[in-house]
């Protein structure tokens, strides 16, 4: 593993441990030689990860929409920018650039964007790591729902490891580096398999 694609949210969150964890993630980036690349803000758990990075010489490269320079207050000080024209345009430059991913505590936007690869990862469109940093408990509620919907039938049990989740970044950083893709099934219970 060369980058690291983290999906944040674009606001600090209620409590200062989602900051804290933010750049605990950057500064264990740094100490592995891993480059970052995220949405390209300086605002919210995604300024304070790029920051981590940056802060101790690492590589930050920034993908974000130009209609989004406003909201999202673009970092300045990157390594890399790439401008794009769309969030879709966005999120394929991540993946093109990614060696795995990992989310932060975020909103619809975080959580869209970890759900985007996981469902690329189930159909074979990549083979890479997916991580949730679990700070303060914030994705025990995602990891319930996705142990729900895989004992109500709609997620395969072949598929539940496609979505790791630790509370601390080193461990979860190792848990992507030792990362083997479950072996490809048949997710669709109604086809058959020949």
């Amino acid at each position: 593993m060369k980058c690291i694609c983290v999906f944040a949210g674009s606001n600090p969150g209620a409590k200062p441990e989602f900051s804290q964890a933010a750049e605990e993630l950057g500064k264990e980036l740094l100490a592995r030689k891993l480059d970052l690349v995220y949405g390209g803000s300086k605002m919210g758990l995604m300024g304070r990860v790029a920051n981590a990075v940056l802060s101790g010489g690492g590589c930050a490269i920034g993908v974000m929409p130009t209609g989004l320079f406003r909201g999202e207050i673009v970092h300045t000080n990157l390594t890399e920018l790439h401008e794009v024209t769309s969030m879709h345009e966005r999120k394929a430059k991540m993946n093109e650039l990614a060696d795995g991913f990992i989310a932060l505590p975020g909103g619809y936007g975080t959580f869209e964007e970890i759900f985007e690869v996981v469902s690329w990862g189930q159909i074979g469109i990549h083979g890479k790591p997916i991580g949730l940093l679990n700070v303060e408990g914030f994705y025990d509620p995602v990891m319930e729902m996705v142990q729900h919907a895989t004992e109500a039938g709609f997620i395969p049990k072949t598929a539940t490891p496609l979505l790791l989740c630790e509370s601390d970044p080193a461990v979860l950083l190792d848990r992507l580096r030792d990362y083997t893709p479950p072996e490809k099934v048949n997710k669709w219970s109604e086809l058959s398999e020949k």
